[in-house]
């Protein structure tokens, strides 16, 4: 959530700021700045009101004391008309107070200055690139072919039990991965995360912590009797362990990792590229999730990013990373790297990871604060990504890996799976 006084102070640059993601934000801007100084103004005659009728009631004190009981009731009359106005006010500047709240739960975060132009995915820009796409043999099948091969995913059978979007991960496919989860754990876990089991369901404070709620809310599964949602990504919980979290500035940064299940609705993805792996409603996924001083949280990103690109390296995967443009990235990023693994059976780029810088945009929701040297409490910045997410790992492992013996198992896993080779 954007602060409302850099809002207030700053409305030009963050009306210019949110054009770069095609949002053409004026109306709610000054609906926000208007609704402040409302807010505001009422406030001011509340405290006004309420130090007045702190004030009569020293005096009456002091005129019943002296006996002038009469000229005590007579401002006794005025403490109980201040009363009234006082209740009418609170209750006014609550209404405005959350009014102005759900108008600025509206406004997506600012993108940094780096963030390019553009609407659409095919926009974003190509920062980096590496690894040889390798040629395969003749025959060589799609991973939604392959699974039904070697019998290591099932998704009719995820049907049967659940409904299109569940698979069931059978023999050496469920051992690979298991593999793939304690792999990513164990490097994230080396390069300085602590690893946290977190809850699969958070409730809507959580929810609204991260931003998910109320933009993402179609996309989420509710429990309507608890008033529960299932979590689309680990970043959900991890981020809000440090929600009204005051830390000391010597305590940053703070690194974490999870492996959860996610789960997500994807209403409205139809098409030949969500078949098989490409897009489920659940997966797993390995998250890393930091706590940054705002000084530092830029260079903590290009680190992540960094430390995404030498998994890609040991699992020997072809891979790209994309900045996205401003009309491609989410709601609450800053600043967001992608990272597409290619698939040589599909001939397309499937994304992986993406890693983001969101600032104070969490933060602020969450009232994640840190106290700086001066002892005054400051909003820290928070990062995450996917370190990796399990799916479309899978599906480039299983195709850019075939052979016409087998799927070979990168070098990296095979201490984790027991086996070399699928067949």
């Amino acid at each position: 959530m954007l602060q409302i006084a850099f809002i207030r102070e700053n409305q030009e640059k963050v009306i210019n700021a949110l054009a770069k993601r095609n949002l053409d934000a004026k109306s709610v801007v000054e609906e926000v700045v208007q609704l402040d100084e409302k807010r505001r103004a009422t406030q001011v005659e509340l405290d006004t009101i309420l130090s007045e009728s702190n004030k009569l009631s020293k005096d009456i004190g002091e005129l019943m004391k002296a006996g002038e009981k009469a000229k005590a009731a007579i401002l006794k009359e005025k403490t109980v008309l201040n009363k009234e106005k006082s209740k009418a006010l609170a209750e006014t500047a609550e209404a405005l107070a959350a009014e102005l709240l759900e108008k600025l739960y509206t406004l997506p975060n600012l993108p940094a200055g780096i963030v390019p132009e553009g609407k659409t995915p095919e926009e974003n820009l190509n920062v980096f690139e590496e690894g040889a796409v390798p040629v395969l043999h003749e025959g060589a099948q799609p991973h939604w072919d392959l699974v039904k091969k070697y019998d290591i995913i099932d998704f009719e059978l995820g049907v049967k039990i659940t409904g299109a979007g569940f698979p069931v991960y059978k023999g050496k496919g469920a051992r690979l991965q298991r593999a793939l989860i304690n792999y990513f754990l164990d490097k994230n876990t080396a390069a300085g995360y602590n690893e946290v089991q977190v809850p699969h369901m958070v409730n809507e404070a959580s929810a609204y912590g991260t931003g998910q709620l109320p933009d993402k809310e179609g996309q989420m599964y509710h429990d309507k009797t608890d008033d529960l949602y299932l979590i689309p990504t680990a970043e959900v919980p991890v981020t809000n362990l440090f929600r009204d979290v005051i830390l000391n500035e010597n305590e940053l940064p703070v690194l974490t990792t999870a492996y959860t299940p996610c789960f997500r609705r994807e209403a409205g993805s139809y098409g030949a590229h969500v078949r098989g792996l490409n897009r489920l409603h659940q997966f797993d996924k390995v998250e890393i999730v930091r706590v940054e001083h705002p000084d530092k949280s830029y260079e903590a990103l290009d680190g992540m990013v960094e430390h995404v690109k030498s998994i890609m390296r040991e699992l020997k995967l072809p891979y790209r990373v994309l900045r996205l443009c401003g009309g491609d990235m989410s709601f609450a990023s800053a600043l967001t790297y992608d990272f597409e693994v290619f698939s040589t059976a599909q001939d397309r780029w499937l994304e992986i990871s993406s890693v983001s810088n969101f600032e104070t945009f969490q933060s602020n929701r969450l009232k994640l604060r840190f106290k700086d040297k001066d002892g005054k409490n400051q909003l820290a910045h928070t990062l995450n990504g996917s370190a990796l997410a399990l799916p479309r790992v899978m599906a480039g492992i299983l195709e850019n890996y075939q052979t016409p013996e087998g799927i070979v198992i990168p070098e990296v896993l095979r201490p984790y799976c027991g086996f070399d080779i699928i067949n």
